[in-house]
């Protein structure tokens, strides 16, 4: 087999990259709800099993479990958008205590620093115009997450009706040889993924009980929902974090006097925080595949790039079933070693310590 140089294999490798990296930014009003359907429907495998030992036909054991689904999400959409009326009711009251505290804040400044209100205002409408390109992506990949509850069920449908036909398909697809290895990555896939989501409704739903409880005990307005809230965007690593303590301590900041809430709040979700991340995350969600802090971070800023708010939540999982694979691949077990948490204490070809050459007798 004829040996390319290094500089070509890259080139053609990056240019690989690029292009498929292409295809998806393109594909994803397609490949978005694709990608959830697969996972619900990995989800619901075992509830559909289960209804066909029990002799329920095929087509309405996949109708059921479908179903069932939807009424989960259903019932966890009507309890937001009810507590977001009663929220937006007092917007009113809300936008006018923002601006008295940001008019005082003003004069802080310009008293304290000498920044006139005019040049602050000025500075603020800058960063308005360079934000609001970035309000409109954002709202774009809501509308755009939002539009793939339409054509969910009916992918999750198809790929619980055809699981064998597809099964088939990646068996032969490979060279008879692989036979076992298919079938450990595709059983280590399945369960990787029943795990991690099963977990992560378990974590949920912990976290959103003790961040509501929390926020109650200080006396934080609408307690539940943003306990709820911030519950949800926990499921996004490290940054959602950041954004489910900011909304507390701003309601905090509008509705109360003083700053004695907002430390409650900043000291109630730190060791929320720390709960999460050193008892449910580790023994609930992280229990088949683990990838380190770095890689979750840039993967999930990277997924939200390319897919928006979508592309953050499905970047963990998808990260998770390359690292099943890799792992398996003897050329590519150093990128699994990579994507995990296991951190080596030394590479056996590198030493820390460059030994002095001794000098050969004469």
């Amino acid at each position: 087999m004829t040996r390319y140089p290094f500089y070509i294999k890259s080139t053609v490798i990056l240019f690989g990259l690029i292009l498929f990296v292409y295809a998806l930014s393109n594909l994803a009003d397609i490949l978005v709800p694709v990608s959830f359907a697969a996972m619900f429907a990995i989800l619901l495998n075992p509830l559909c099993n289960w209804l066909l030992k029990i002799k329920v036909p095929r087509p309405l054991a996949i109708l059921i479990s479908v179903l069932v689904s939807f009424i989960v999400l259903g019932g966890i959409s009507y309890f937001l958008s009810s507590q977001m009326a009663s929220f937006s009711s007092d917007m009113p009251l809300f936008k006018k205590k923002f601006t008295e505290l940001f008019a005082k804040l003003q004069h802080e400044i310009d008293g304290s620093m000498g920044i006139d209100i005019q040049k602050q205002n000025k500075w603020l409408q800058n960063a308005q115009s360079k934000l609001e390109p970035l309000a409109g992506s954002l709202l774009s990949g809501i509308f755009g997450s939002l539009s793939v509850l339409f054509l969910l069920p009916v992918y999750i449908f198809l790929f619980l009706y055809y699981k064998t036909l597809l099964l088939n398909f990646l068996y032969e697809v490979f060279a008879e040889k692989n036979t076992k290895e298919v079938a450990f990555v595709l059983t280590q896939t399945k369960q990787a993924i029943q795990s991690y989501m099963f977990g992560l409704l378990l974590e949920a739903l912990i976290v959103a009980t003790l961040n509501t409880t929390a926020l109650l005990l200080i006396g934080i307005k609408y307690a539940l929902l943003i306990g709820v809230v911030g519950a949800l965007l926990n499921v996004l690593p490290y940054i959602g974090g950041i954004i489910a303590i900011a909304i507390p301590i701003l309601i905090a900041t509008i509705t109360k006097d003083g700053f004695h809430a907002q430390l409650w709040v900043v000291a109630a979700y730190l060791i929320i925080q720390f709960i999460d991340n050193n008892i449910l995350m580790p023994y609930i969600v992280s229990s088949k595949v683990k990838i380190n802090a770095l890689i979750s971070i840039l993967i999930v800023l990277m997924g939200g790039a390319l897919w928006g708010i979508s592309g953050m939540f499905l970047s963990i999982p998808f990260t998770g079933l390359l690292k099943i694979i890799f792992d398996r691949i003897p050329e590519l077990k150093p990128w699994g070693k990579l994507l995990g948490d296991e951190i080596p204490t030394k590479h056996p070809g590198m030493s820390l310590r460059i030994k002095p050459r001794t000098k050969k007798p004469a």
